[in-house]
């Protein structure tokens, strides 16, 4: 047989034959005096055999591995292992179209696309033009990425963010805060110190202030630890404040991290 009918037997085009020669899939056949392959029937078994293995879904690499197992025990352990693999790639295609389907049905935010908690979350905050309260917003956004989703991780609602937090129950718990006219007030009070040294004598009191906001159920509703879970997380959002702002920031995380760390873990 020439390369057109061994491909045409097998299934394949003659590009894909030349390639499976490249590759070394399949043996270069004995050529006949004018030069062309001259294909036999194992040629075109082999060959059917490598286009049955691609179309599961193996790799060449795959492939090679398979076909080097004349005894068929790899190729058994590399099918069971490809059936597993598609089995996870179902798995999260099918949670990706459920929440797919929640973020149709979720009213659109400034940040984009958001979790249904949290664009409900959001919906339910009062319209202010506070940069603290947008930064609040930011960093909710931010957290509520698909890499966290699971593990859920919210802001405590006053400039600073919890990694590992449970979010629908965070938002559940916020959401009495959010309402309160006197959030709007400490957030002004955030916002005034914006050129303010560290030692600002107005940095105790506001921290002191929000702490007393942070109730026994957002509390319940955090992780215990000493923190935010990403490396590097703390610092780089100290550094979008200015130091008195920063330094409220980061007395109301040295609070939450203490009672979080009362608390103990949750069961």
């Amino acid at each position: 047989m020439r390369i057109a009918e061994i491909a045409a037997l097998a299934g394949v085009t003659s590009r894909a034959v030349r390639h499976y020669h490249h590759v070394g899939l399949l043996p270069e056949p004995a050529r006949r005096p004018n030069g062309y392959r001259d294909y036999s029937v194992r040629d075109a078994v082999l060959l059917a055999r490598i286009r049955r293995l691609t179309e599961l879904g193996l790799s060449l690499d795959e492939v090679r591995d398979v076909l080097a197992d004349d005894a068929g025990r790899e190729l058994t352990e590399v099918l069971g292992e490809l059936d597993a693999d598609l089995a996870r790639q179902e798995a999260e295609i099918r949670a990706r179209r459920r929440r797919l389907a929640e973020l149709m049905e979720t009213p659109p935010t400034d940040g984009g696309p958001v979790s249904p908690e949290l664009a409900r979350f959001l919906h339910s905050l009062p319209a202010v033009d506070s940069p603290s309260a947008a930064m609040d917003r930011d960093l909710l956004t931010l957290l509520d990425r698909d890499g966290y989703a699971d593990e859920g991780e919210a802001g405590d609602g006053e400039g600073n963010v919890d990694a590992g937090a449970g979010s629908g129950s965070v938002y559940d718990a916020l959401r009495p805060i959010a309402a309160s006219p006197e959030i709007l007030g400490l957030y002004r009070r955030l916002d005034e110190l914006v050129d303010a040294p560290a030692d600002d004598p107005r940095v105790g009191p506001l921290a002191d202030d929000l702490a007393a906001l942070l109730t026994d159920e957002i509390v319940a509703a955090l992780p215990a630890g000493d923190g935010p879970s990403v490396d590097g997380f703390g610092d780089a959002l100290l550094a979008e404040y200015s130091p008195a702002q920063a330094q409220v920031v980061r007395l109301i995380m040295e609070y939450l991290s203490r009672r979080t760390r009362e608390r103990g873990p949750v069961s």
